[in-house]
This record gives C-alpha cells, structure tokens and sequence, in this order.
C-alpha cells in the first residue's frame, strides 16, 4: 500500500504486520516510536490499548 504519514516527505509502501507479541508469556505491543506497550491480560485488551495509543497520538500532533 502507498502511503503517506504526515511527517513523511514523499508517499512510501507500508507494509501491516501484527503489533502485539508475547515476551515471557505476556502480551505487549510496538509502536512506531519503538516502545514496547503493555503488558496486557489479553490479546483484545492489547488491541484496545493500540487504538487508544493510536488516538492519544493522532491527538497530540493536531495540536502541534
């Protein structure tokens, strides 16, 4: 898929992959800023948590 985020200069091809993980048997997600989210109870309140993130940070750079 080509796309464009708002801090990049030209369109590039992202590629989605599974952001939660299991590290020593819990569960934990990555994001773009490369920190490690968690640990969850489960793999849906691990998705939860993702798109709340997502929402905080869409938050915080339209208020720039």
């Amino acid at each position: 898929m080509l796309a464009m985020r708002a801090e990049d200069s030209a369109p590039t091809t992202r590629f989605r992959s599974d952001r939660v993980c299991r590290v020593n048997g819990q569960l934990f997600f990555s994001t773009r800023e490369n920190t490690m989210e968690g640990p969850f109870d489960s793999h849906e309140k691990a998705e939860q948590e993702i798109k709340a993130y997502i929402a905080r940070m869409q938050a915080k750079h339209s208020n720039r």
